[in-house]
C-alpha cells in the first residue's frame, strides 16, 4: 500500500483552512441573526440560527476528518 502521508498532511491542511473560514462565516452569521433579532425580524433570526446549527454538525465532522488524516 503507498504511503499517503504527505497527501494526508496536505489534506488536513486544507481542510484546517476551509474550517478556519467556516468558522468566520459562522461569526458573520451570527451578527446577521443579532441585527434581524433586533430589528424585529424573526423569520431571518430564525433563519441564520439555523444556518449556524447546520455550521456547527459540519465543523465537528469536518474536525473528526482532520484528526483522523493527522494520525
Amino acid at each position: 500500500m503507498p504511503d499517503n502521508t504527505d497527501a494526508n498532511i496536505a489534506s488536513a491542511d486544507v481542510l484546517t483552512l476551509l474550517l478556519h473560514n467556516q468558522h468566520a462565516l459562522a461569526v458573520a452569521i451570527e451578527e446577521v441573526a443579532l441585527w434581524a433579532r433586533s430589528t424585529g425580524s424573526p423569520e431571518a433570526h430564525n433563519n441564520a440560527i439555523a444556518a449556524l446549527e447546520t455550521l456547527d454538525t459540519n465543523a465537528s465532522a469536518i474536525t473528526a476528518g482532520i484528526l483522523k488524516l493527522r494520525q
